[in-house]
């Protein structure tokens, strides 16, 4: 059976997610500090602001499950196909 080779996520590409990330939290959480609002303004957009990352982890999670679910039922079906294709003799008379 053949299976596909999965390129490995680079330490450089991780690291610069990651900082991107931290980079534009920080950058919103500081706009959102010194916004010259009142508390309330100012509490629902950290608010908003919570929302958007948390439901962000959440979408990145969906995307990964559905990509690994379908990588297993690819895997499932071409063991499948790998098993009939060994059983299979084509000389044989029935």
């Amino acid at each position: 059976m053949a299976q596909s080779v999965k390129p490995p996520t680079t330490t450089a590409f991780y690291l610069q997610a990651v900082i991107s990330f931290v980079i534009s939290l920080v950058g919103l959480a500081a706009g959102i500090v010194y916004l010259p609002v009142t508390t309330w303004v100012r509490s629902f957009l950290a608010l908003g602001l919570m929302y958007v990352v948390t439901s962000t982890f959440t979408l990145a999670k969906c995307v990964r499950d559905r990509q690994e679910e379908a990588t297993v039922v690819s895997r499932v079906d071409q063991a499948r196909l790998d098993k009939l294709l060994a059983e299979h003799d084509p000389f044989r008379a029935d």
